[in-house]
């Protein structure tokens, strides 16, 4: 690390909704920009307005505050180096790209869009699919390279339509250093003359994010992998605007990748496996069609957060659980790696449940009040929420059992067809006879006398415990039923032990269970 004064930004484009790689390249820039005391900048590249969506900008920014990475400047929270769209700052780009065609790295191109397809279809009939507008091709091409300074003047005077393009030079190695990937090493000959300018008024991506970086004094610029083929254009444009002792240094992120099979995880990915792609929901304008998000379904923000930090970077030992703070301290961008870091959602969940378990029970019983109409006061919400917390991955799945609040009408058919034998009423009369006569009804005592009443009569667990369970809650499974029962209180009990044999005994007398 230089003695330069971290700036990072995060500049997604407001196209749509916030993928969670774009999160994860938000964090990555917030951790390193913490950790190395700076500056964590939102900026909204904004310059194809064509791709513009009403209300992504605002999504991105309250995706961001969900996820706890609220930036130092944005424009929201603007600081000196505004303003922070680039639609705002339409203005300054000209001048660059005039001066870039003054010292002769650009040049303006006539072609309509008519003419360059037909050039790509004479191309294919060559069996060349691939064409590029280059060192080569450009020589055949209508602009100010092969049209004479008259011509060239012409047609500006007219207001023909045209792009600015950069002059790639022939032969030439592009080298730069990646953060991440080591040397990086790209011959001209490679590449093509890319629009820096269009023919809207407005820069493309490649222009303004210089310009931009430069200007606002981004010290490193961290981002994702499918940037790296465009950072050589972007070597080139700083040394051609003299700007080559301010470059950043670049870091280029890993993609994530799909859970099964290969490629980068995408929405189709979520949809067809189940799972969020997006931290929040989204509602697309023009279909109406709404995507979930991770806040929706109930995934704490440190948990999405903590899960994302994983997803390319390790701390180098087995620690898995990291507070933002803890994050900070040990993110480093030397421990990112190259290759791409496949999606697990059951990992996800895994590490919501450890947010989870690690609340108090009084913390998850308020976010439940908070979230749920409950017929019944806190202080046995909270004892419902001790008994489910370790079982639970979500906070909805703490109430997920109705059998707390009221006495079962079904009963899981499993448990009736394998556990419920001809002599198991009777069993359970005896059973229910010896919790009647407890003067102390707390799980301790219950489990006690439900042990001698098994020693007594000769019974193992598999043959009682179950029928115990299905009697009192309904279902085959769940918490220690000693617990249960001790919450329910023993008139609740005896009370669902009359109606569950009434109930049961009816069920078998109309069916083959």
């Amino acid at each position: 690390m230089s003695d330069t004064t971290v700036r990072v930004r995060f500049a997604p484009s407001p196209t749509g909704p916030l993928h969670m790689g774009g999160v994860r390249t938000a964090l990555y820039n917030y951790l390193f920009a913490k950790k190395n005391k700076g500056t964590f900048i939102l900026r909204i590249e904004d310059t194809d307005q064509g791709r513009y969506v009403p209300g992504a900008e605002d999504y991105i920014i309250n995706a961001l505050n969900w996820c706890g990475l609220s930036p130092d400047e944005s424009p929201v929270n603007p600081g000196k180096y505004g303003p922070y769209r680039q639609s705002e700052r339409k203005q300054m780009y000209r001048q660059y790209a005039d001066l870039l065609i003054e010292k002769g790295f650009a040049y303006y191109a006539f072609d309509t869009p008519q003419e360059l397809e037909n050039m790509r279809d004479l191309a294919k009939k060559a069996k060349m699919p691939n064409w590029q507008y280059n060192v080569i091709s450009r020589n055949s091409m209508k602009n100010s390279l092969t049209l004479s300074e008259d011509e060239t003047q012409k047609k500006l005077a007219n207001g023909d339509p045209y792009t600015i393009r950069i002059k790639m030079p022939r032969n030439e190695d592009v080298r730069f250093y990646d953060e991440i990937r080591g040397w990086v090493i790209v011959n001209t000959n490679n590449m093509d003359d890319k629009v820096i300018f269009k023919g809207d008024g407005m820069p493309t991506y490649h222009l303004a994010n210089v310009v931009d970086d430069y200007n606002m004094k981004i010290s490193h610029v961290i981002r994702g992998e499918e940037w790296l083929p465009s950072a050589p254009l972007h070597v080139l444009l700083y040394k051609y605007l003299g700007w080559e002792q301010e470059m950043p240094k670049f870091a280029h992120l890993p993609l994530i990748l799909k859970p099964d099979g290969n490629g980068k995880l995408s929405k189709r990915d979520g949809d067809r496996l189940g799972f969020p792609v997006f931290p929040l929901q989204w509602k697309d304008p023009s279909s109406n069609e709404v995507s979930s998000g991770y806040r929706e379904k109930g995934y704490f923000h440190e948990a999405f957060i903590n899960m994302l930090a994983f997803l390319g970077w390790n701390p180098g030992d087995s620690k898995e659980l990291f507070s933002i703070e803890e994050l900070i301290e040990a993110f480093s961008l030397e421990r990112v790696g190259k290759s791409g870091a496949k999606f697990d959602p059951d990992k996800t969940k895994w590490f919501n449940q450890q947010y989870l378990r690690a609340k108090s029970n009084s913390e998850l019983t308020k976010l439940l009040m908070s979230t749920h109409q409950i017929n019944a006061d806190v202080a046995y919400i909270e004892k419902v929420v001790s008994l489910m917390k370790e079982r639970a991955s979500f906070i909805n799945e703490l109430l997920l059992d109705d059998y707390f609040f009221n006495a079962p009408t079904d009963y899981d058919q499993k448990t009736l067809r394998k556990k419920w034998k001809a002599n198991t009423p009777a069993n359970m009369q005896l059973l229910k006879s010896k919790l009647s006569l407890l003067t102390d009804f707390s799980a301790e005592s219950i489990e006690a006398e439900f042990k001698a009443y098994l020693s007594e009569n000769e019974l193992g667990m598999g043959a009682a415990l179950p029928n115990f369970r299905l009697l009192v809650t309904g279902k085959g499974m769940g918490p220690s039923m000693f617990q249960i029962a001790a919450l329910l209180g023993k008139k609740e009990v005896i009370s669902r032990f009359d109606n569950g044999l009434l109930k049961i005994a009816a069920i078998k007398e109309e069916t083959s269970i």
